[in-house]
């Protein structure tokens, strides 16, 4: 029976994992902490592979003592894998797979949500009527029918955004190194990256994020939008310059803000700190404004999203163990 490694682990992990079909042929070993340099140690060396998620750091040195433990494979619960160093993995022979696509419908439909939330308000509605506030002051908002929508990224999550918004009656433009033929025949238009820039009223992140495209949304590309555009990003929290952020937030550049990522977020996101003060100044001068709207990197959390990421990663574990290869999307070493 080949022992796993879970870091990160939440109770949700736990139940997900556990009642897996796949469960029975390995052990598990769940721990709540983040892998780091802090704790790669507790790894025991009967461990074939670890399980890791978005903010654990597989660096070099982790990966490195991955390796003296004998562990093979490193799973990721997860699509991104920026928190990785593949080329240390592929030095040390350990093998890296992923999950390329878990319900992307889910995080698709999460954007909407937070778009649909900033602009008609239902967040405030809900705490207003609790008080038997019926006014409807400082609620308006704006048809999301006929509004130019722009997407970065056209993969599995982009392209279920894409028909969603195209659903609304919106007119949806997108950038692409590789456009989909598909999209590119129903509802998109593909357009440069400053195009898309320049035309959108309401601009959503769906790239993952890479050395090229850190701070993709910065001063310099602001500048470039339409006074008054939104931005939603359920992708990474390092695609957004969040200072250059607020400063279009004070300007009125940018009217709305939805993130369910943040580029600090390994120090706060899936962490009850109800109780605690938050010392960074910058997630709470962000959470200060009323047009924002911030999520704790929820927008993958469904049952059918978590039960894809157990069955993904598990198959994936069983076959390596078996000297067999998962689907090239999935491995990434």
């Amino acid at each position: 029976m080949f022992k796993v490694t879970f870091f990160s682990a939440k109770p949700y992990d736990i139940s997900f994992f556990n009642k897996n079909t796949l469960s029975d042929k390995f052990q598990f070993d769940f721990l709540e902490t983040h892998l780091g340099p802090h704790i790669v140690n507790a790894v025991d060396d009967g461990s074939f592979a670890v399980c890791a998620f978005v903010n654990d750091k597989l660096t070099s040195e982790v990966i490195g003592v991955l390796a003296k433990k004998n562990v093979k494979v490193i799973a990721l619960r997860c699509a991104g894998f920026n928190n990785v160093d593949l080329n240390a993995a592929r030095q040390y022979g350990i093998r890296v797979c992923r999950v390329p696509a878990y319900s992307p419908e889910a995080v698709a439909e999460h954007a909407v949500a937070m778009l649909l939330t900033l602009n008609r308000k239902t967040h405030k509605a809900y705490n207003r009527v609790r008080e038997q506030n019926f006014s409807l002051n400082g609620l308006l908002g704006f048809n999301l029918h006929g509004k130019t929508v722009g997407v970065i990224g056209t993969g599995k999550i982009g392209k279920a955004f894409c028909k969603i918004m195209a659903g609304f009656g919106c007119r949806v433009v997108a950038y692409d190194m590789v456009p989909d033929a598909e999209l590119a025949s129903l509802c998109v238009a593909y357009l440069s990256f400053n195009e898309v820039l320049q035309q959108a009223d309401i601009l959503s992140l769906h790239c993952p994020l890479t050395a090229e495209n850190e701070y993709l949304i910065n001063a310099d590309t602001i500048r470039m939008m339409k006074p008054g555009v939104s931005i939603i990003n359920t992708s990474r929290g390092g695609l957004i310059n969040t200072n250059d952020v607020i400063d279009a937030l004070k300007l009125g550049q940018i009217a709305y803000l939805g993130i369910d990522v943040y580029e600090q977020e390994e120090k706060l996101f899936f962490k009850d700190l109800s109780a605690n003060i938050i010392p960074d100044d910058t997630i709470q001068r962000l959470m200060s404004f009323p047009n924002v709207l911030v999520t704790g990197h929820q927008a993958f959390f469904t049952q059918e999203a978590m039960a894809q990421i157990a069955d993904v990663t598990l198959n994936s574990i069983d076959l390596l163990s078996k000297g067999s290869e998962p689907d090239a999307a999935v491995m990434l070493t």
